[in-house]
């Protein structure tokens, strides 16, 4: 059974690793489909022909999430093209590693803009598209919740203020129907963190279920929130990580 059919899915950062899963699950679930890019045209354009090819309808839009106005404007396209908004999933992030004496301003704010400030911007713009049993899914990290080695402070930092803005965002929308939640993925084998890297048998040997996600296992976990199932769950921070946070 289609669990999203006529519906409508908003994911930013879609066009390669955990975002391409999440789109391609939800177009199998029934919804159709709108991702964000920022430089990958030719991976966005491939994840909108499958789904297309799956029978679902899907729209690349290019976006820096670092603009404010970028990614508001991209949500106004969406609900113009569509008609509405069902679903909009917070994929979109960056990971800037350095040691703490090297971190610039600069460094701050290009990752608190992306990782945080356009995730706020995006709800509060697609709230005004959903109706009542819409979904706000932002995908943060389990290192908002252990951070094992040097040079994430930032990132750990960003993702952190995430739990924050969801509980904030349940209460603000709660009475209208529209759940919020988090989801804190671990280490998943994608072309940023590939399950071959030089630092992944330190990662499987922190894990109690020592190997790598997948796209496909954080997308699971992600259509259950945005069908009818999940409605009495808002607020959560979810961690799926193969143990490696307990």
């Amino acid at each position: 059974m289609k669990r999203l059919t006529n519906k409508v899915v908003f994911i930013t950062g879609g066009s390669r690793g955990i975002g391409a899963g999440i789109a391609k699950r939800m177009a199998a679930e029934g919804a159709d489909v709108v991702i964000t890019y920022v430089s990958a045209a030719n991976q966005a354009q491939q994840v909108t022909d499958e789904i297309k090819k799956a029978g679902q309808q899907a729209l690349a839009i290019q976006v820096d999430n670092a603009s404010p106005g970028a990614i508001t404007a991209a949500i106004e396209k969406a609900a113009a093209v569509f008609g509405r908004i069902d679903v909009l999933v917070n994929n979109a992030g960056v990971y800037n590693a350095k040691p703490l004496a090297e971190y610039t301003l600069e460094d701050f704010d290009s990752t608190m803009a992306v990782n945080v400030r356009s995730v706020f911007l995006a709800a509060q713009k697609v709230a005004a598209y959903m109706h009542r049993g819409g979904r706000i899914i932002t995908i943060g990290s389990n290192m908002a919740e252990r951070v094992t080695g040097a040079t994430g402070s930032l990132y750990a930092m960003s993702k952190s203020a995430l739990i924050g803005l969801t509980k904030g965002l349940a209460r603000d929308l709660g009475e209208r129907g529209i759940t919020v939640n988090l989801v804190q993925p671990g280490p998943v084998d994608t072309d940023m963190n590939p399950a071959n890297a030089p630092h992944a048998e330190m990662l499987r040997s922190a894990m109690a279920i020592p190997k790598y996600g997948t796209p496909a296992d954080i997308a699971a976990l992600v259509a259950y929130l945005a069908v009818e199932e999940s409605g009495f769950m808002t607020g959560a921070a979810l961690t799926i990580d193969g143990g490696y946070s307990i």
